[in-house]
């Protein structure tokens, strides 16, 4: 694998670079990374890119890869596959498989069944068995077998006390825990969010502070035991914004990330009963989408993750009721952030790339990615201006369950290169 992007705009704010260079790749490997001519080999495909951005590989810390139980919906290839066309070469994959990812057995079914892709698949672990809340997982022995973050996604830990002990277990190696944070006892059988909307339209609604209760709940705990780290998923809210700020001003371990779809829509579009809008958070109100901006720019926000949900057609061609929670993502997360937040001036492209790569790697203890001569290449390529139509027939994920079908974005993926491997996206 031979190629070579001329005069491509580095941008790696890891290290503070952007510069403009002659890029290299050679057998997996970075052979020229300066603005001199290389001695290009005769093989090499070279492409003008002048237009193009290269960044760190890009990093998604929330998806749904399906695999075991479900690879109807998704498998490990197919959703390493949508992730690369996506522009990320790295993925955090969530436990709530069947079976559950809460014993090193099925973890390591993950990590051999990723093996030898262009995409880097780490497992996330479930905080207790079988995702039930009751009982915590043996949280040191997934941890030794790989497991980067500890979390129920799909549900929540209700029981104050089993989260103590949790956060008390974490402390004997400071493991990352991170909550779905829902108060079920109100929000039971919910369709959408709560307002004067869900009243109109007859469906049961999520109130915002089902999802704050827990947060403020937790970060008090995480403090009250020592100060333990603490992720909150998919944050969705206005006052979920405000708690993280104010834990994060006090000196507290807590990060936090959004979802395309939680800074681009609002609820009003569940006026169409389309179930591409039922999600878990739900979509919120515009001021909810104002919160997030703000905490997107001001830095409370740490990390742009997708919670990428794959569901086959059929369990989402039903009732709006009855459909099953979650939309994929990994294939319009980075026009979407480029188009909603690049383009808007909420975010620069660096603290974009912070929030899309660094940070996530960062959060989970995976070390910052180089962009320089002799290392491995890992990096995501793309065009920010480039405008296209999001087309799902051209998605590599095996569902297609997304609201952005023909929606006209400004930046879009272009190549991949990771593990000596290289994808140009098909989008």
């Amino acid at each position: 694998m031979n190629i070579g992007f001329l005069n491509i705009t580095i941008i790696n704010p890891a290290v503070n670079i952007t510069n403009k260079v002659n890029l290299w790749i050679k057998n997996g490997i970075i052979e020229h990374c300066d603005l001199s001519e290389p001695n290009w080999d005769n093989d090499t495909e070279l492409i003008e890119a002048s237009n193009w951005v290269c960044s760190p590989g890009l990093f998604d810390m929330h998806v749904h890869l399906r695999e075991p139980g479900f690879s109807y919906k998704e498998d490990i290839k197919s959703g390493s596959s949508a992730a690369a066309n996506g522009g990320f070469t790295g993925v955090l994959c969530m436990p709530n498989t069947k079976p559950v990812i809460d014993n090193p057995v099925v973890l390591e079914y993950i990590k051999q069944k990723s093996k030898n892709l262009l995409v880097d698949v780490y497992p996330s672990a479930a905080l207790t068995n079988n995702l039930e809340g009751k009982h915590i997982a043996p949280m040191m022995d997934l941890y030794n077998s790989g497991a980067l973050m500890f979390t129920d996604d799909g549900n929540c830990v209700q029981r104050s006390d089993v989260m103590r002990i949790i956060f008390d277990y974490a402390a004997t190696k400071d493991l990352l825990v991170s909550q779905h944070c829902e108060d079920i006892t109100l929000t039971h059988n919910f369709a959408m969010n709560e307002g004067a909307l869900s009243d109109k339209l007859g469906l049961k609604g999520f109130p915002y502070i089902a999802e704050e209760i827990i947060i403020a709940r937790d970060i008090m705990l995480s403090e009250y035991c020592g100060r333990r780290r603490y992720h909150v998923s998919h944050i969705s809210t206005n006052g979920a914004v405000r708690l993280v700020r104010d834990a994060k001003k006090r000196g507290l371990r807590v990060t936090c990330e959004v979802t395309p779809h939680h800074f681009t829509l609002t609820d009003s579009l569940l006026e169409s009963y389309d179930t591409n809008y039922k999600m878990s958070p739900p979509l919120r109100r515009q001021r909810d989408i104002d919160a997030i901006l703000e905490g997107l720019s001001d830095g409370t926000i740490d990390c742009i993750a997708t919670d990428h949900a794959p569901h086959a057609l059929h369990e989402k061609d039903v009732e709006f009721e009855s459909a099953p929670n979650g939309i994929i993502g990994l294939e319009t997360a980075l026009a979407l952030s480029l188009d909603r937040l690049v383009h808007k001036g909420i975010l620069s492209l660096q603290e974009l790339i912070m929030k899309m790569s660094v940070n996530p790697r960062r959060i989970l203890g995976l070390p910052d990615i180089k962009i320089q001569k002799g290392v491995n290449a890992n990096i995501s390529i793309f065009d920010p201006n480039e405008e296209w139509t999001v087309d799902k027939n051209n998605f590599l994920s095996k569902s297609l369950n997304t609201p952005f079908n023909g929606y006209v974005l400004k930046g879009k993926p272009k190549y991949v290169i990771n593990n000596n491997q290289i994808h140009k996206s098909t989008l």
